[in-house]
């Protein structure tokens, strides 16, 4: 089977990320809950993904929880994405390997030197130069995880949803005061993080990515709109930088 027809798989620490690429473009994408074993992955997965586990299609995989890649080994036409066979030089031995696929895809797609923004469970910060090498990053909790750590470590805070619309800076209740303080919190310190790279690499491409990205798109829109005309927007940087990684193999 060529490898213009192939899934890929992101394992990553809340999600499993899929995608399916045909004739060299990218079809169609999906996020499910993870498994234990083979038998519950197929009652949890949409019917063209165990299709496509059906016909053996090559399966390439990328995790950050290693544990969790054992069942796929199973499946004849599973891959195991190589970080060290990834072109971005100075990576360091536990940088995780989802950093440097959206780092890579980002490169590739968008043109170095590139800072990716990969918005999921942690939200990361990762800049290349034009030479393809790894200057560094920064790691934090993303904003659910945020959230979600006031409600379950403290003992009065009350469980709250996440606003698709940006609530008021000044909250006048407590839930909108624990989104003010997430919110404004980490949309300042990535234009904090970008106003850095910037002045090192003016004509850097900046790339927002990631479960949240289009949540924090519209945040950024309505509180950093300047800033938010100079980013790119891309959900499926990963699965780009997946690609670029099969077709360098070939």
């Amino acid at each position: 089977m060529s490898t213009k027809d192939w899934l890929g798989l992101m394992i990553g620490n809340s999600r499993l990320h899929w995608a399916y690429f045909f004739n060299y473009k990218l079809q169609q994408t999906w996020n499910t809950s993870k498994a234990n074993s083979l038998k519950e992955l197929i009652t949890i997965l949409p019917p063209e993904i165990n299709r496509y586990l059906e016909l053996q299609i090559p399966l390439y995989i990328a995790s950050v929880v290693p544990s969790a890649t054992t069942i796929y080994l199973k499946l004849p036409q599973t891959r195991i994405i190589n970080a060290k066979k990834i072109p971005i030089q100075g990576v360091y031995s536990t940088m995780g390997i989802d950093r440097i696929l959206a780092l890579w895809g980002g490169g590739c797609r968008y043109q170095f030197p590139c800072l990716v923004i990969d918005s999921g469970t942690a939200l990361t910060v990762t800049g290349a130069n034009e030479g393809k090498k790894l200057i560094g990053g920064a790691i934090l909790p993303g904003v659910r995880l945020q959230i979600e750590s006031l409600f379950f470590n403290t003992a009065a805070l009350p469980e709250i949803e996440i606003l698709e619309t940006i609530t008021p800076r000044w909250a006048m209740d407590t839930p909108n005061a624990i989104q003010s303080g997430v919110i404004y919190s980490i949309l300042g310190g990535i234009k904090g993080f970008v106003d850095n790279w910037i002045n090192q690499y003016p004509h850097s491409s900046i790339i927002l990515t990631g479960g949240d990205t289009f949540l924090l798109k519209k945040y950024l829109e309505e509180v950093e709109s300047s800033l938010a005309t100079e980013m790119i927007f891309d959900s499926d940087l990963i699965f780009f930088g997946m690609q670029e990684y099969i077709n360098s193999l070939c």
